[in-house]
This record gives C-alpha cells, structure tokens and sequence, in this order.
C-alpha cells in the first residue's frame, strides 16, 4: 500500500500536518486511548492516530500532528483508508465482488450520516471518485416485500436489473429489504424512447413513470414475492445521494400510508399527500369527522370507488360513468345522495378538494 501518497492527499484535503510513525506494539498498546468505533481513530498522547498496518513487532500509523480532528473529518479520514484498502484488496478479486465492496462502502457512509442528523452532506471525493458517482444517474429505490428468510444474492439481482435495463448499472444494498439503483441517463432516451405511440412529446416524468411500470411487472415475473419502487430525477451521487434516498423512503413511505395496493409510487403525485402528512393525527381526525359529518364514506364501497375514479378522471362525468360502466344519470344520482349527506357537491371546485383532502386522511387516520 503506497501510504505516503495517501498521506499527501489527506494533507492536501484537510489542510493539516500528518506524518506518518512506526510505533513499537507495546508503545501502541500501552499509549493509545480506547477506538473511537464510528471514525476507526485513537487518541495518542492529545494527537489523533490511525492504524495503518502492523510491521513486524510494530505498528505503522498516521498521526495528525497537535491538531484535534472534528468527528466529521476523522471519518473522512476513515473512509478514505477503508476505500485504499478495500481497492488493494480487490486487485486479485472479481469484478462483482470489488463492486460489492464499494457499495457496502457507500451503504456505512450513508447509515452514519443518519445516526448523526445529516440530509444534505456530500460523499466524500475519495469515495465518489472510485464509483464514478459525478456523472448524472436515474436512482430507484426498490424495498422487498417478503419474509425475513427469503435472502437476495447481490449477484443475482444486479445481474437482472442489468438484463432489464441492457446497461451498466450500480446497486446498493442500503438494508435487507432495501436497495438503490443507479441507471445511467441514458436510459431515459434510448431503452424506453422519448415519444409516445400517439405522436405527442414524452414528459421526463412519463418516462421515468415507464420505467418503473416496466421493472416492476419484470420482479414481479422473476423475482420471489411483492417489492415497491420509488424513482427521482436524474441526478448527481456525489452531490445529492443522502438527501436523495432520504426523499425516495419517504416517497415509498407516502405511498404505502395512502395509497393501499399500489407499488409504484412516484413524488410528482404525492405532492399533497405529503403536505397531509405533516398534520397532526389529531387534526386529522377532527377534518375528516367534520367533512363526512360522522358518517364513515368506506362502509359504502360503491361510493368510495366512484369518487376515486371521478377524482382520477378529473371530474368529469361522461369519463368516470364509462370508467364505472354505468349511465351518467346512475353517476349523478350517487353525487346527489353523497351531497345529502354530507352537503358537499363535488362538482364544484371547493368541495371536490375539501372532499379530496377528506379521504386521503381518512386512509391513515382509519387505522390508527
């Protein structure tokens, strides 16, 4: 290993003194304080020092000179001798395996900035250099839905998504249930084309709508058990992966709460489900007692299917009573009974989005 080089970076990137000291065992065992586990360093004597290597009856270490790291810059410095190191042990390994090494790399970077509140940090240049993580990537979040048994060979299902995708990609396992996939840009325009069969220009969110339709019906045909999707906009690892994942959980959070059954889940249409989100359990429940006067809108499943389907045709009535396959004047009379009993018309404006606002926070106050 070339430490000298990767003292000289780290200088260079923090701006501080380190040299480099061949310590004798005892030396070290008797004079370096307890291992700080999140950042891998020892404190010597008031100076911070990292184990490199052992050499014989000694040990190799980097000292910062008199200068007391912040917990920030001592895992910077921690992961960048994790990433040298794991580069010089995948020298002799397989192509897959050194890509594994990497991605678990990233998945500890990512898990510490959460346990210290971080969502907007950047991945350290060591790091995101070796990934090639400053070009522009589509990133996914795939979570399994399925039984603690049922174990997922990382191999396997890079393999498949590469299959779909025809394309590089790069997959990382953030949790057992839990992966990020990074596709090129590319994919946007050449695997899934930029016009629709109708002629008319293709909206970035209809392709990328696309391709998640496309990749779950490809798990659900060759992969064991249930998974949902969330995808965001092309954009750059290096600079936006932690507060890029952390809005993809929450869009599959979102989903889940108010959207039962579905297993796409895209945030370009959880806009206002989000904002519902953020309402106290409570208030919730005194809006949704106060809009449906006491009456509970899912006892009667025929009317909670056709206001659904007339929010989701945008209130038009000819399409909603074909949607339903019954007469526009079957469709009207529903209406009528529903403002009868709740005195709100949904086919005007106002009540249409208090009565929107009403059964999306019906679905989670429900189960509470």
């Amino acid at each position: 290993m070339d430490w000298e080089k990767i003292r000289k970076q780290l200088e260079a990137i923090l701006g501080v003194k380190i040299s480099m000291r061949k310590i004798t065992s005892d030396e070290w065992t008797q004079t370096a304080g307890p291992l700080n586990k999140r950042s891998a360093a020892r404190e010597m004597g008031g100076e911070t020092a990292y184990w490199l290597e052992t050499s014989g009856s000694s040990v190799i270490a980097f000292v910062f000179d008199g200068k007391k790291l912040s917990e920030a810059e001592r895992e910077l410095v921690a992961l960048t001798l994790d990433v040298y190191r794991q580069r010089d042990k995948a020298k002799t390994a397989s192509p897959v395996g050194e890509e594994e090494r990497k991605a678990q790399l990233v998945r500890d970077w990512f898990m510490r900035q959460l346990e210290l509140g971080h969502t907007e940090e950047e991945l350290p240049e060591p790091l995101a250099s070796q990934l090639t993580f400053y070009k522009t990537r589509i990133p996914i979040l795939l979570y399994g839905e399925f039984s603690n048994t049922h174990n997922v060979s990382y191999r396997e299902l890079k393999k498949l998504l590469e299959s779909f995708f025809d394309a590089e990609i790069s997959l990382i396992a953030l949790m057992d249930k839990e992966w990020l996939i990074l596709g090129p840009e590319n994919i946007v325009s050449e695997s899934f084309g930029g016009n629709r069969d109708d002629g008319n220009e293709e909206s970035l969110e209809d392709t990328l709508t696309s391709i998640c339709e496309g990749l779950y019906e490809m798990l659900s045909n060759e992969w064991v058990g249930e998974c949902h999707l969330a995808v965001h906009y092309p954009m750059n690892p290096a600079k936006a992966l932690l507060s890029t994942v952390i809005g993809l959980r929450e869009t599959i959070m979102l989903g889940k709460a108010f959207h039962l059954g579905k297993n796409i889940h895209l945030p370009w249409e959880l806009r206002l489900e989000k904002l519902m989100n953020e309402i106290p359990d409570p208030m919730k429940l005194v809006f949704v007692r106060q809009i449906f006067k006491g009456n509970d809108p899912l006892l009667d499943a025929e009317i909670l299917t056709t206001l659904e389907t007339f929010f989701m045709l945008e209130c038009n009535v000819s399409e909603t009573a074909k949607k339903l396959y019954i007469h526009r004047n079957t469709l009207l009379y529903r209406l009528d009974k529903f403002k009868q009993e709740t005195g709100l018309d949904v086919r005007l404006f106002n009540d249409a989005v208090l009565v929107k606002i009403a059964l999306l926070l019906y679905k989670v106050t429900k189960r509470q």
